[in-house]
């Protein structure tokens, strides 16, 4: 009974102005995510999953741990994880695909660097349906193309979101837009067909690797200079300027004439950033 009592405190929980507004500065000098106040009650909702894993029954209590000694840095991950958004689709935005296939993958053969491996870039890959669909769509090509080598990294804020890509496991309603053959082909069905799911194929998952990165880091800690940069509706969360600076960071991984790809809904109009434009969303490094 006490037990149920604590559930319905938790429940209870209410976030003040002044929690909010501490934690929204936090949220946004730690992360570049905007949490306007109307974003208040959404913030109380999801850090009330935060506060029945801490086992507290207030925002002060949880304040207090995130802003202590002990709690910041361990904490910190959660939360961000709690407040990210994640949302993805296979063949998401798919004219991109389409161009990839039909400008940017034949434009790196004969440009008669099929003697090194073309490196793509997801950055802000949520739950992994991104990656893997550029990992499609190089398969696909590679079939066709006798030499043609590929390798995908994935990267995100969310530990959470990142370890549910690594293990590639989705409902099959959301691979219900791919065709048949391509399904047969790079996806496993689960035997329990009371909660239908399927898995990527491991040829298909060797060739993506995963990685946690914050786009606020002053510096991107990631190995490669990359052929592509697939950054794509994860800007529209952040302010301008830091959308300049997050663009400028990322081109600096990019090879010159490497392609950049943003989400339908960003622009880098007006931005002080390295790319032309060739297409709508669609640009160049210069």
């Amino acid at each position: 009974m006490m037990f149920n009592l604590r559930l319905n405190e938790i429940f209870r929980a209410q976030l003040s102005q002044e929690e909010f507004d501490k934690l929204s500065r936090f949220i946004y000098k730690e992360s570049g995510i905007k949490m306007p106040p109307v974003k208040k009650v959404m913030l109380q909702s999801r850090l009330q999953k935060r506060l029945r894993e801490l086992n507290m029954t207030t925002f002060k209590e949880y304040i207090d741990y995130v802003f202590g000694k002990d709690g910041l840095n361990a904490e910190i991950i959660h939360m961000l994880d709690v407040v990210s958004t994640n949302k993805t689709d296979f063949f998401r935005e798919p004219v991109h695909f389409d161009f990839l296939t039909s400008t940017v993958l034949p434009e790196f053969v004969q440009q008669k660097a099929g003697s090194r491996t073309i490196k793509v870039w997801s950055a802000g890959c949520s739950s992994g349906e991104e990656p893997y669909t550029l990992a499609i769509v190089m398969a696909d090509f590679a079939e066709k193309n006798p030499g043609f080598d590929y390798s995908i990294i994935g990267t995100d804020i969310s530990t959470q979101i990142l370890q549910k890509a690594v293990d590639a496991v989705y409902k099959e309603e959301r691979v219900s837009i791919i065709p048949m053959e391509t399904k047969r082909k790079y996806f496993l069905k689960s035997k329990d067909r009371s909660s239908p799911t399927v898995k990527v194929v491991g040829d298909l998952r060797r060739r993506v690797r995963f990685g946690r990165l914050n786009f606020m880091d002053n510096y991107y800690d990631v190995p490669e200079t990359f052929d592509a940069v697939f950054c794509r509706n994860v800007l529209i969360y952040f302010d301008r300027e830091t959308q300049e600076k997050v663009i400028n960071k990322l081109c600096d991984k990019l090879r010159p004439d490497g392609y950049f790809f943003l989400g339908h809904s960003e622009s880098i109009m007006n931005m002080d950033v390295p790319l032309k434009q060739v297409k709508p969303t669609i640009f160049k490094r210069l």
